[in-house]
């Protein structure tokens, strides 16, 4: 969701959620960290943090110590953060210079910048090909990187304004296209977009998620996710959520997809079995917690947010108040 898209849709929502109470998941801890914007957060198994992408830098936060690290990395106008090369490095996309650097992931020293196309925001590794594959916002093309070379093979060209996209281990990445309510299916091998599925009931699509197990996507929507066989695109389920909502994340092992919803304030749970999907839980989190990371060995959700100010600052957005950064993170 553009930044502009999510200010106004929070100005009549601004406020801290209910509090969580005990039963199913809940808010289990809150970890303070530094004021500043944020977009993207994602996991990093090997030293158990969260990485938030952030407008001048990677906050970094060690979950066993709860230390957190304001820049551990720099970033312009940061939207993605996570570990490549086998956890030896983390990549950043910055969407102001259109690059992707590279730095060492103990220590956050900068290994190499690769140019983009217009506007970088998510990006996803693809195991099957070894590829980095970033999603160029603005300029509607996917650009190509070896991660290893810390090279730019090139781009692929799909059109509109790209948002999250996920991979299915077999050679696929499925993109949503915001601005046209619809995923493209990209041929990784080929170069080229093989599929558009429309996404009825679907206003500005922006996460998405694979589940292998399924053979399914979950999108998620100005106040639905929707639910498609990424084989065909025939809509499986529209489920109802909150507004406002930015991520999905997938736990395999608990086969439970998560929606947060930034403007409600809310975190649907959507159980995924059988080819379909049912929502088992709205879980009450915070208002601003529009986008997610999750563990998949302990299942354990991770939210960036802030609280915000009901008046709209000299750029014509809602202002998070100092001192209100933290990341939610919800358990049973």
């Amino acid at each position: 969701m553009t930044a502009s898209r999510f200010a106004a849709a929070c100005l009549a929502a601004l406020a801290l959620a209910p509090a969580a109470q005990a039963a199913g998941y809940h808010v289990i801890d809150r970890i303070a960290g530094p004021d500043g914007g944020w977009d993207y957060a994602n996991y990093d198994a090997a030293r158990d943090r969260v990485l938030v992408a952030r407008g001048a830098g990677v906050t970094a936060i060690d979950l066993k110590t709860r230390k957190v690290t304001d820049a551990f990395a720099p970033a312009a106008r940061g939207h993605a953060a996570f570990p490549v090369n086998g956890g030896a490095e983390v990549v950043i996309t910055n969407g102001t210079p259109n690059t992707a650097t590279f730095v060492n992931a103990d220590t956050g020293a900068a290994l190499a910048s690769v140019a983009t196309g217009d506007g970088p925001d998510d990006a996803v590794f693809d195991a099957h090909s070894g590829l980095l594959l970033v999603m160029d916002h603005r300029g509607g093309d996917i650009t190509v990187i070896d991660p290893k070379t810390h090279t730019a093979l090139g781009a692929i060209a799909v059109g509109g304004t790209l948002e999250a996209a996920a991979v299915d281990g077999a050679g696929h990445l499925f993109v949503n296209v915001e601005n046209q309510n619809l995923v493209a299916v990209v041929d990784i091998a080929a170069r080229k977009v093989t599929a558009r599925y429309a996404l009825a009931g679907c206003e500005g699509p922006t996460g998405i998620a694979y589940v292998a197990s399924e053979k399914l996507l979950i999108s998620s929507c100005d106040g639905v996710a929707v639910v498609t066989q990424a084989r065909t695109g025939k809509q499986v389920r529209q489920i109802k959520i909150g507004d406002g909502a930015d991520g999905v994340a997938y736990d395999a092992l608990h086969h439970l997809a998560f929606v947060p919803a930034g403007v409600s304030g809310t975190l649907a749970v959507i159980s995924i079995a059988h080819g379909d999907a049912t929502l088992v839980e709205t879980v009450p989190t915070q208002k601003g917690a529009r986008t997610l990371a999750v563990d998949p060995a302990t299942g354990r959700v991770f939210l960036p947010t802030a609280t915000y100010s009901t008046t709209l600052g000299p750029n014509g957005r809602p202002t998070a108040l100092v001192g209100t950064f933290q990341l939610l993170v919800v358990g049973k």
